[in-house]
């Protein structure tokens, strides 16, 4: 099955971290962006749609006042920066909510609850960090701790430390940046800067001098590493 999807946010930026994340999700049909209520109930008037990616926060008309209008409202995930809504959301009946920033995996599992509703079996994805292990194990304070190499945005070189960064969340971690190198070339992690080591996965855009990442974090290319940069978004 096919399902026909609706993104509607009045920002920009969050159309383009979602699409960037919809990628690894062949079965969504993106049918059109909207960016105010009254843009999604055009679409809804037009065509079926079977699932909205609705922001709360939008001009005029919010997202919880535009599904009260719906007669048959199909699947929703409200994608918004405000966890005060959760209880009004799901009294309606959405299908997840979700906090911005969303990162890749998080949207992953609310998609699953989509399936699941529509009697479907949840996909077998490949992780994004394909084609090398799927974790890296470092040590966190006295412990040893497993990461999804799949949910990491990027390394950040501290020292005798790095910090990794999923999402919005910073884990300092005992290692270094050279050691990482190593570990995570398998899974296609490129050096851009003498301090950052990214996941390719994760980046949405890229220039000459920055790339921004779908945690929203932006970081400068050493001048060193722009050859190597450029290979993020050339075909293997």
């Amino acid at each position: 099955m096919t399902f026909k999807l609706l993104i509607v946010d009045d920002e920009p930026l969050a159309h383009q971290v979602l699409l960037h994340h919809l990628q690894a999700h062949p079965d969504l049909q993106l049918v059109a962006q909207c960016y105010s209520a009254a843009e999604a109930m055009a679409v809804l008037a037009q065509q079926p749609i079977d699932l909205i990616l609705l922001d709360i926060q939008l001009p005029v008309l919010t997202g919880l006042q535009m599904l009260k209008l719906l007669a048959k409202p199909p699947q929703v995930i409200l994608v918004t920066a405000y966890a005060e809504y959760a209880l009004d959301g799901f009294a309606l009946d959405v299908t997840d909510y979700l906090l911005k920033p969303v990162s890749g995996e998080r949207l992953a599992l609310a998609l699953d609850k989509v399936r699941r509703r529509a009697g479907l079996p949840a996909p077998v994805t490949t992780p994004a960090a394909a084609g090398g292990n799927e974790h890296i194990v470092l040590k966190v304070d006295r412990e040893l701790r497993r990461f999804d190499l799949a949910s990491i945005c990027c390394f950040e070189g501290y020292g005798n430390y790095v910090k990794v960064w999923q999402g919005q969340q910073m884990t300092l971690a005992s290692s270094t940046l050279k050691a990482l190198m190593e570990q995570t070339a398998a899974a296609g992690f490129i050096q851009v800067h003498k301090s950052f080591l990214v996941n390719p996965s994760h980046v949405l855009s890229l220039d000459s001098q920055l790339l921004k990442l779908s945690n929203l974090q932006q970081i400068r290319i050493g001048e060193a590493f722009k050859a190597q940069a450029r290979r993020i978004f050339t075909p293997r």
